[in-house]
């Protein structure tokens, strides 16, 4: 039996409790004086006048308890062919190494940094090594366009960057030292130091004065003691930037007591992650999944956690995953559900999977954007082990809602992130702020306070955080999700709320069209989005992906779709049009710029998202489009 009521009505009863309690898996140098205290910023502060390190509580408490052997860290590189393990001992020295470098450069407490490299282990090292002195970072993926760095750069103000000399693509080599060379140019604030990590693919040009060796000085620096500097628990431990609607992004702050107590509670509760095992979040170290469950928590409760700088297919083929499951004995698996559509469409019957031993493997985590019930039941059959959807946000750190594994799971609803985690009290909310029954859309709010780990504002931007997530509904925080929550409290995320179209004054999710189509068995993947429509304001559009090696010719599939979703959903969607196109314009952690479409789709003029994977998709769409629109 789950014991998920009896944890989430602990957590009713007496939150501030039940976070104490949380906290005590933490060390603090000083405690608080209050665990939450309403008065601080925007809607309060958890943990307000402890202190604390995260450096400490990842890597040196482990080794002063006698776990320095114990593997901390294994990279695996098949674009590069390197693999190599770290155990605790040996991070704790290779990040205190580090925090010499940066030292000695002047970064000191409340500093920022920032750290512009790719899926390897020296970007775990650059996170760590803020920490450990006190410093602010804020990662910026590798290769992130000139521009979009700049407005980082002058957003954050950092005293030192951290870069590496290149990411290394499938088919591609990515030089980041001219990017970054020219969004310090075009910036006005000026870093002092810049620290090049030259990887031996590329060897980057330094500028006297201002760029140095970053390994070369962490051979000198090597074996030199630097102390984990005390921080208030409230002090942001890092800065993550999201786009904003303007253009100009906004920072995520994520502050330091709050973020390890609830992520550490999340690796038990959440995760069922027990110290010594191997838990593998496929993501990237650019965006919040790579913060939370690949650096941080695994660490916090003594875990193995996993860098692979490859891809789910390509690296060399569909069966990338299950390989680095068999030879590292991985228990949990976290990825994105566009990681598994990928997957399905290159190997659709699942036989790369047959291949491998996956006995460690206990547990499939989803989260990214919404997992479709097809690409969940695809993965329950061919794994043969609990597929968990979960739902939550750069801007929370964390799980929103789960299925709690170390909890005892409840039953699965799928299309369904099951449940609310404790710390949040999910309502769902009409436009104008009151509930909506069982069963219906509407707008997924928190009540305030929002839990530890959420972000407490925005980088020297409170007002801003108030006009983006508080304003709307009084007294609660906006998700910018739209969903529903049915008669048994389980939660349903359907779409974006930018994503909800009106066709001709029916209020329809793109989600539920999208999990029509997907359960079509000639498809991979698929996107629906509102375009423009004379007559009835809006018309739904669906783009689609089939799985390799079907053979039905398209025009025929794209009939079918189409009388699949009026025979499911009902004549009032208007659906009329399903485009076959080879792929489909993401981000570079999965998730499907539907925005961007719509704008190509009706004609309008859009910039370029500082995050697509490969730009020249967004040209084979507008390809799709054109005529086809006209045409329907």
């Amino acid at each position: 039996m789950s014991r998920y009521a009896e944890v989430y009505a602990a957590w009713k009863a007496d939150p501030e409790g039940f976070w104490k309690t949380a906290a005590a898996a933490i060390d603090w140098t000083r405690y608080w004086d209050a665990v939450f205290d309403p008065a601080d910023g925007p809607y309060g502060r958890w943990f307000k006048g402890a202190t604390t390190n995260t450096a400490w509580n990842c890597l040196d408490r482990h080794v002063a308890a006698g776990h320095g052997e114990r593997t901390a860290l294994i990279y695996d590189s098949p674009i590069t062919g390197r693999k190599a393990r770290y155990s605790y001992a040996e991070l704790t020295a290779e990040v205190t190494a580090l925090a010499a470098v940066l030292a000695d450069h002047g970064v000191g407490k409340g500093d920022r940094v920032i750290v512009y490299m790719p899926m390897i282990p020296q970007a775990v090292m650059a996170m760590l090594a803020c920490a450990r002195i006190g410093a602010i970072h804020s990662v910026v993926f590798g290769g992130f366009a000139a521009r979009e760095l700049a407005t980082r750069i002058d957003d954050a103000k950092p005293k030192v960057i951290v870069a590496a000399s290149c990411g290394i693509e499938p088919n591609r080599l990515v030089a980041y030292k001219p990017l970054l060379d020219e969004a310090i140019a075009a910036s006005e604030h000026k870093p002092s130091s810049v620290l090049v990590f030259q990887r031996p693919q590329v060897q980057a040009a330094l500028q006297p004065g201002r760029d140095f060796d970053l390994a070369d000085a962490m051979e000198t620096a090597r074996g030199r003691p630097v102390p984990c500097v005390p921080v208030e628990a409230t002090d942001p431990c890092y800065i993550l930037y999201t786009s904003g609607t303007t253009g100009q992004p906004k920072g995520v702050v994520r502050d330091t007591g709050g973020h390890m107590a609830a992520l550490a509670w999340s690796m038990k509760a959440i995760y069922d992650i027990e110290p010594g095992e191997v838990f593998w979040a496929a993501s990237d170290v650019g965006w919040v999944v790579g913060h939370s469950y690949i650096v941080y928590a695994p660490l916090l409760i003594g875990a193995t956690t996993v860098v692979y700088e490859g891809k789910p297919v390509g690296t060399p083929d569909a069966g990338a995953f299950w390989r680095m499951v068999e030879e590292y004995r991985i228990s949990a698996l976290f990825t994105a559900p566009t990681a598994f559509r990928a997957i399905k469409k290159e190997d659709p019957e699942g036989v790369l999977i047959g291949r491998y031993d996956l006995s460690s493997l206990r547990t499939l985590f989803l989260a990214g954007e919404r997992a479709d019930p097809d690409t969940v039941k695809w993965a329950e059959d061919k794994l043969k082990v609990p597929v968990v959807d979960h739902w939550w946000q750069t801007e929370t750190g964390w799980a929103i809602a789960a299925n709690p594994v170390g909890l005892g799971m409840l039953p699965v609803k799928h299309g369904s992130p099951t449940v609310p985690m404790p710390g949040y009290a999910v309502e769902i909310l009409d436009d104008a702020g009151h509930p909506v029954p069982a069963g219906k859309l509407g707008n997924i709010v928190v009540k305030l306070p929002l839990p530890p780990s959420c972000l407490p504002t925005l980088w020297n931007a409170d007002e801003r955080f108030v006009r983006s997530y508080l304003e709307e509904f009084p007294g609660y925080y906006k998700t910018a999700d739209a969903g529903f929550m049915d008669e048994d409290g389980y939660l349903f995320i359907m779409s974006r709320t930018d994503d909800i179209i009106n066709v001709a004054g029916h209020r329809l999710s793109t989600g539920a069209m999208e999990e029509v189509l997907a359960s079509h068995p000639a498809v991979a993947e698929c996107a629906v989005i509102g375009v423009h429509d004379a007559l009835k304001g809006q018309a739904p559009c669906g783009f689609v992906v089939l799985k390799a090696g079907v053979t039905t010719p398209r025009a025929e599939i794209e009939k079918e779709l189409v009388k699949l979703v009026r025979d499911k959903i009902g004549p009032v969607a208007a659906f009329k049009l399903a485009i076959t196109v080879d792929r489909l314009p993401k981000t570079r952690s999965g998730k499907i710029l539907r925005g961007t479409m719509r704008q190509i789709a009706d004609g309008e003029t859009y910039r370029m998202p500082a995050t697509i994977d490969d730009p020249a998709i967004l040209d084979e769409i507008r390809d799709a489009v054109t005529g086809r629109l006209a045409d329907a």
